[in-house]
């Protein structure tokens, strides 16, 4: 499906919904690298938490294990946060939290503007009924900050995978701007809450209680199980056809048919 997907740069006025919260300064790009590259170079020259970076297109987006993020331009919501969470709010271990509450923000923005219920798929995406609407990824930097991206498809969704957009899902245009606005918003109320934030990343997981095949790469051997739970420090718990319970910290999960 195709149509107008909000027109760029991103509405001003629709922007200023944004003030007094963290997430107020916005940096709009016609194109660029990524935009979590973009805001990983502005952390290391100090800049402040809750800077955000959006661009129309993307050269050279990315998701986890390196992969590229394609999609043309005009047609998704492409945006990154700088976060700098204080080791003692959230230690090393509950770190992942910060991505959970990009991931939750989406979901609410989506719900808010497209009426769309979603779902999380371990460890980062989003998904409909187990069709990928949206990524998250998380990279750090030496001093502790945490740039966490999202790629949400608005107006169009990869042909030949198991992908969907807000426009199909919402049966008419959804507004990239009014999504960012939303999530963003989103975030400023759940961004420090996080216990909240792991409970309602368990509660919106999709993962578990699924039969699932784990790829967990350097070769390994694939792990096939059923999803049991996700532990505090985000580790995904599979108990193998052996019946053991393995902690998996990273991986791709491929969800049984249902």
């Amino acid at each position: 499906m195709t149509g107008p997907s909000g027109h760029w740069p991103l509405d001003d006025n629709r922007l200023k919904g944004l003030a007094g919260t963290r997430f107020a300064e916005v940096h709009q790009l016609a194109e660029t690298t990524s935009t979590n590259s973009v805001l990983l170079e502005k952390a290391l020259e100090g800049a402040p938490e809750g800077l955000v970076v959006v661009a129309d297109h993307q050269s050279a987006g990315r998701g986890r294990f390196d992969r590229r993020w394609q999609a043309p331009a005009g047609k998704s919501l492409l945006f990154s946060v700088l976060l700098r969470p204080s080791h003692a709010a959230l230690p090393a271990n509950r770190r992942h939290l910060v991505v959970a509450a990009v991931s939750l923000a989406v979901v609410d923005g989506a719900r808010a503007v497209a009426g769309a219920e979603l779902r999380l798929k371990w460890p980062n995406d989003i998904v409909a009924a187990d069709r990928k609407l949206a990524g998250v990824l998380a990279e750090a930097t030496a001093d502790g900050a945490v740039v966490v991206g999202a790629g949400v498809n608005v107006a169009w969704a990869p042909e030949g995978e198991a992908a969907t957009c807000l426009d199909q899902l919402a049966g008419r245009p959804v507004d990239r701007g009014e999504l960012l606005v939303q999530s963003l918003l989103a975030l400023d109320g759940l961004y420090g809450l996080w216990d909240v934030v792991s409970r309602r990343y368990r509660e919106a997981n999709a993962t578990v209680g699924r039969e699932v095949t784990v790829v967990l790469g350097d070769d390994a051997a694939p792990l096939s199980g059923k999803a049991m739970a996700i532990d505090e420090d985000g580790r995904l718990l599979v108990r193998d056809r052996s019946g053991r319970v393995i902690e998996v910290a990273a991986g791709d999960v491929a969800h049984a048919s249902v």
